[in-house]
């Protein structure tokens, strides 16, 4: 596998602006371009674009071809990305993820973003039809933070075990932040989907499994740049 970090070329980030694309469909497209494959080559990468200075766009890649600069305007720092993972390790993380639950409704299987989920369950237990029916002097109605505190550290939380981590908490000395809850629009087609941040620190508990989350990503929505789990020791 190779990480690599796409950024504009120092002097010539104009002529890069004109190149790259700014939607997330768009940005999974456009960075197909930076690994040259035949016709048909299933997606064997995941990214997460990184705004730079003066908003000049960066992507983080990890990839299991290397890739290529596309032209004279982007450069690509590549480096294997192999680690060594063990039992008991302990890293610093940095996740962006497309946080749904999976229910059935009227017979059908749906998915919901966690967060909005939530709001439909407290909704019901009240019989409520809308968010703004539920007053807000009433002091059980939650703020929309709390709400994706609590929603999206527990949708996390559930999923360590089956990743092959514990998450480090205020007990170990570190603390868990969730940041940035965004509902996006994908493409012109009208695809929605959310966006949260997590970051914080974690220990391994099986090496497989999180080798088999930091190859595979994390989540839905990965051609949108969701899923990468950034790390680094602790």
């Amino acid at each position: 596998m190779y990480f690599s970090l796409i950024t504009p070329t120092p002097g010539m980030e104009r002529e890069a602006a004109i190149e790259w694309a700014k939607g997330p469909y768009e940005q999974h497209q456009w960075l197909w371009k930076f690994l040259p494959a035949e016709a048909g080559t299933q997606r064997d990468f995941l990214f997460r674009r990184r705004d730079g200075e003066n908003n000049a766009p960066g992507f983080y890649l990890l990839s299991s071809r290397e890739p290529v600069a596309i032209s004279s305007a982007w450069q690509v720092q590549v480096k294997p990305f192999n680690p060594q993972l063990s039992q008991g390790q302990q890293f610093a993380f940095d996740l962006r993820v497309n946080p749904v639950v999976t229910h059935t409704a009227d017979g059908k299987s749906r998915r919901d973003d966690v967060v909005m989920h939530r709001k439909k369950q407290l909704l019901a237990e009240r019989g409520l039809n809308r968010w703004s029916d539920w007053s807000d002097a009433d002091t059980e109605k939650p703020l929309l933070y709390d709400l994706v505190q609590e929603s999206c550290t527990h949708w996390f939380a559930r999923r360590a075990e089956t990743c092959g981590f514990r998450l480090l908490d205020a007990e170990d000395g570190k603390q868990l932040r969730v940041d940035g809850y965004l509902q996006q629009r994908a493409d012109k087609k009208g695809i929605r989907f959310s966006t949260v941040d997590f970051s914080g620190a974690l220990e391994v508990v099986n090496p497989e499994l999180f080798g088999n989350l930091l190859f595979h990503g994390i989540g839905k929505a990965k051609a949108f740049g969701c899923g990468l789990m950034l790390i680094r020791r602790l």
